[in-house]
């Protein structure tokens, strides 16, 4: 089996990396930056948002695996202590494939230029470079509503614990095939009203952006940050593509926000 190791590239994840690779070579596997069967990240939850935006075009293919060499993550739940016993499962086990949903972004532009489509495993952002955004929101092709604010958050089920859980929105289980968007400071008054809530909104649903002030927005995936210019429409789905995480262990989702959120000292 071929794999390949990405680092968050401080001194015990360098050292936990190193280790690995022997390991994983002596037990025959082959390592392959190009085309891996398995992805194992060292680090955080981070260093795995590279490690899969490394590998978004084999998403059919790759199974991705994660050591913390910090705080318990969401996508990386083996411990330093505990890197013989997952090279060992690694080389030696069947891994079971446990599948979580990714949001696909479409930015279309207004003067014909090609779309730019990407792939999120956590979130996207939309705000503005002036003070306000102002967006008008469809669902479905149908207006919803005019927002106002700093802007708006897109998030996947699994990306429901990060910047979205921040904003107020509800954590949902990365088994439901869903997307989720939150509104981050928006202007509600006598003159301005949105919804005020989170909107979860199932796969064969879509959100669409529209401007209304102003062409120009900055938009993150993940971890990148991007400055659009002249843009069109900003269009959100549940992406045909799903992230596989190669299972040696059961890791429940409660169990993770559990530990993260409630009790630390909690034991996997």
């Amino acid at each position: 089996m071929k794999f390949f190791i990405l680092s968050r590239n401080d001194d015990l994840s360098n050292e936990l990396m190193k280790s690995a690779k022997t390991y994983l070579e002596d037990f025959g596997l082959i390592l392959d930056e190009e085309n891996p069967a398995i992805v194992l990240s060292i680090g955080g939850d981070g260093t795995l948002l590279h490690a899969f935006h490394k590998y978004k075009h084999l998403t059919s293919s790759v199974a991705f695996v994660g050591l913390h060499t910090g705080h318990l993550g969401f996508y990386a739940d083996w411990k330093p202590e505990e890197i013989e016993k997952l090279v060992i499962s690694i080389a030696k086990k069947e891994f079971e494939v446990t599948e979580y949903p990714l949001l696909e972004v479409t930015i279309n532009y207004r003067h014909g230029e090609d779309s730019s489509i990407y792939l999120a495993l956590n979130e996207s952002t939309v705000k503005s470079p002036d003070v306000t955004l102002v967006m008008d929101v469809e669902l479905n092709g149908v207006h919803f509503e005019r927002f106002r604010g700093d802007g708006l958050c897109m998030s996947t089920p699994s990306g429901s614990t990060a910047y979205n859980k921040a904003l107020g929105g509800a954590i949902v289980h990365p088994s439901l095939e869903a997307i989720q968007l939150a509104e981050i400071a928006s202007i509600n008054n006598r003159v301005f009203r949105t919804v005020g809530s989170s909107l979860i909104l199932p796969k064969h649903h879509s959100c669409l952006l529209k401007p209304v002030k102003g062409p120009d927005f900055m938009v993150t995936v993940d971890h990148l940050q991007l400055l659009h210019k002249d843009v069109q429409s900003i269009k959100y789905r549940v992406a045909d593509e799903k992230i596989r995480f190669a299972r040696f262990r059961t890791f429940p989702f409660w169990h993770r926000v559990h530990s993260s959120f409630i009790d630390s000292d909690l034991e996997i």
